[in-house]
């Protein structure tokens, strides 16, 4: 029974919630931060889809047992090892969503939707269309985008469009890299892994890699440049002891661009020298480069709108 339960934590990844954190991109870009209610709110929007995700990858491994079985490292999972029967996976899946899925309709109808979709979206992938070039990874990206937008709608607030685009492109460019580096470490057994893999050559996967790559760190920049300047002069003035400055009102959100090319550049290593990418939760979590890059311009980002702006 402990084997069970431990194999069925294992199966629910609970590393990887750490996508799920983007969903907190509403409360900061919004400046509902330090809301008591949006807090709660977002905190009960994380909950659910950690919850939900989980589902999802224990139905996506009850559909892919036999292929992973065949993978260096899925091979592993409880799942496809066994110690996970199919039927009591598939049992915990559905009663997490159909218990679950209910009740995010009391956080808002708006996340509700953001939630069945993100469920009906993840069912028909494990299906079919992990099996469909192109449209895989599009899938995959509209996961992230759906996170995002689940923590707009419960707390009803509003983000600027090129955020959404940075979005995106963030997503598509992290969904290419997982392909990248699947064919990379499957190499020989690429095809009887995923058949995709067949079709995606690895001059298309530079291709797009590079371009969303590009199109990551130019639809943020377009997202900081166009946002509103932040009157500053209180804040910098009483840290500088009253000092007067000429750029009082700027567009200070601009200075976390650089962060932002470094973490895309630093990522591109990961994918081409240290040949990983596959799990975007891992490298985050392991390389600290990365990491630190990551919580550095979270930090800028909270100072600037929160103690600059305030």
């Amino acid at each position: 029974m402990v084997k069970l339960l431990w194999g069925l934590i294992k199966a629910s990844r609970p590393r990887q919630w750490i996508k799920n954190l983007s969903i907190f991109a509403a409360l900061i870009f919004s400046g509902s931060l330090f809301d008591p209610i949006s807090q709660i709110k977002t905190l009960q929007a994380f909950l659910f889809f950690c919850a939900f995700s989980s589902a999802t990858y224990l139905l996506n491994d009850v559909f892919d047992i036999e292929r992973d079985k065949l993978h260096p490292f899925k091979k592993k999972r409880p799942i496809a090892e066994g110690s996970v029967p199919v039927s009591v996976a598939t049992a915990v899946a559905l009663a997490i969503i159909g218990l679950l899925l209910p009740l995010s309709y009391k956080l808002s109808p708006a996340f509700f939707f953001a939630a069945l979709t993100y469920l009906v979206l993840q069912l028909f992938y494990s299906a079919y269309l992990k099996q469909v070039i192109l449209i895989d990874v599009m899938v995959i990206a509209t996961g992230f985008v759906l996170r995002v937008y689940a923590g707009v709608w419960a707390i009803d607030a509003h983000l600027n469009v090129w955020f959404l685009l940075s979005v995106i492109s963030f997503a598509l460019f992290l969904a290419i890299g997982k392909r990248r580096s699947e064919r990379t470490l499957m190499e020989s057994q690429a095809a009887r892994h995923r058949e995709t893999l067949l079709h995606y050559s690895e001059n298309l996967l530079d291709i797009l890699t590079s371009m969303f790559a590009n199109s990551t760190w130019l639809t943020y920049a377009f997202f900081a440049f166009l946002q509103p300047p932040i009157n500053a002069r209180s804040a910098l003035s009483n840290f500088l002891g009253g000092l007067e400055l000429p750029f009082a009102e700027a567009k200070y959100l601009m200075a976390t661009v650089p962060l932002v090319i470094y973490g895309v550049m630093r990522y591109l290593y990961i994918i081409y020298e240290k040949k990983e990418g596959e799990s975007p939760e891992r490298v985050l979590l392991t390389d600290r480069p990365l990491l630190i890059a990551v919580l550095l311009w979270l930090v800028v980002v909270v100072g600037i709108i929160y103690y600059l702006g305030a």
